[in-house]
C-alpha cells in the first residue's frame, strides 16, 4: 500500500492569507501546508482519495493522480469538499463512488446540488455517485471501514484501511487509520481501529499545541494515537502557529516522556510512505 499526504493544513491552509507571522513566512517547504487529504494506492493498482479539499486539482497534479476508483469523505465542510468537482477529468471513462456518513452525504448533496439535476448543461461536471455507509468498503484488495468520531458535537468518520499482501516475499495484513478533525474517540472506535491487531501507522489530526473546542490539540492527538498500538504516528490537519520543526521537537519529548518507541512526527505535503 502507498500512501501520499497531498495535505496537511487546517481550513485556512499555510501560509494563510494575509497573515506575515513567521510560520506562513517560512522558506521551509514543510510548512507550506495545503488542505488535508489523503491518496491512497493498493497493491493491485487501486486509487481513492479521502477528502478532496479546495486545492485538489493542485494536488493530484503534483502527485501525479490519473485515476480514482473511489474517493471517502470524512464530513462535508469546505476544507474536506470544495475540490470535489476537479474530479471531472477523472470521472470522463467510468463514474466515481463517494462514500461518507448519512448526514455528509445529505450536506454534500445539497453543497454540489448541480451535479445531480438533469438541467445543468455546459461547462461538464463529474461522473459521482454518493454513497452512505453503514459498513466496510471494499476497493479491489483494499478495505475502508468507516470509524465514528466526534468533531465537536458533530458526527464524522474517520477510516481504516487494510489489505491483505500477498507478495512472493511477504504475506499477511497491513492496517493503517487516518483520524483528522476529532474532539473524542469512543471505545467502539478504538475496538475497530484494532480489529486484527494494531495498526502500522495512524494519521491524526492536531491543530496546534493550545487547546481548541473542535480540534484535538497535539497532546491530545498523541495520547489518542499512543492508545491505538500504532506504530508510526504523523500529525496533519495543522495551522499556522508552529513550525514543521518546532512540531518534531514537541513529538520527540513527548515520545521521550510517555515512552513511545515507534516513530512520531507531523506530516508534510507531498510526505509519502509505503506499508
Amino acid at each position: 500500500m502507498k500512501l501520499v499526504i497531498l495535505g496537511s493544513g487546517t481550513s485556512q491552509g499555510v501560509p494563510v492569507v494575509g497573515c506575515s507571522c513567521p510560520v506562513c513566512l517560512s522558506e521551509d517547504p514543510r510548512d507550506k501546508r495545503m488542505r488535508s487529504s489523503l491518496y491512497v494506492e493498493g497493491e493491485g493498482g487501486e486509487r481513492a482519495v479521502i477528502d478532496t479539499g479546495p486545492e485538489f486539482r493542485l494536488q493530484a497534479l503534483r502527485s501525479g493522480i490519473g485515476g480514482l476508483d473511489a474517493v471517502f469523505l470524512t464530513h462535508a465542510h469546505a476544507d474536506h469538499i470544495h475540490g470535489l468537482d476537479d474530479l471531472r477529468p477523472l470521472s470522463r471513462e467510468k463514474t466515481i463512488p463517494v462514500y461518507g456518513n448519512r448526514e455528509t452525504m445529505e450536506e454534500f448533496r445539497e453543497r454540489f446540488s448541480y451535479l445531480f439535476k438533469e438541467t445543468q448543461r455546459g461547462g461538464g461536471k463529474p461522473r459521482i455517485k454518493t454513497i452512505a455507509v453503514t459498513g466496510p468498503v471494499r476497493v479491489g484488495g483494499l478495505c475502508f471501514t468507516p470509524i465514528p468520531v466526534k468533531h465537536g458535537a458533530l458526527d464524522i468518520l474517520g477510516w481504516t484501511i487494510s489489505e491483505a499482501l500477498t507478495t512472493p516475499t511477504v504475506h499477511g495484513r497491513v492496517s493503517m487509520a487516518y483520524l483528522t478533525d476529532c474532539t473524542h474517540i469512543g471505545e467502539d472506535s478504538f475496538r475497530l481501529i484494532g480489529e486484527g491487531g494494531a495498526p502500522a501507522l495512524l494519521i491524526v489530526g492536531a491543530l496546534r499545541v493550545r487547546p481548541h473546542e473542535t480540534h484535538f490539540n497535539f497532546a491530545q492527538a498523541l495520547s489518542a494515537a499512543a492508545g491505538t498500538g500504532a506504530r508510526e504516528v504523523y500529525l496533519t490537519h495543522i495551522c499556522h502557529e508552529h513550525t514543521h520543526r518546532e512540531i518534531e521537537e514537541y513529538c520527540k519529548k513527548f515520545a521521550g516522556q510517555e515512552g513511545f518507541t515507534g516513530a512520531m512526527g507531523p506530516a508534510w505535503d507531498g510526505l509519502e510512505i509505503r506499508l
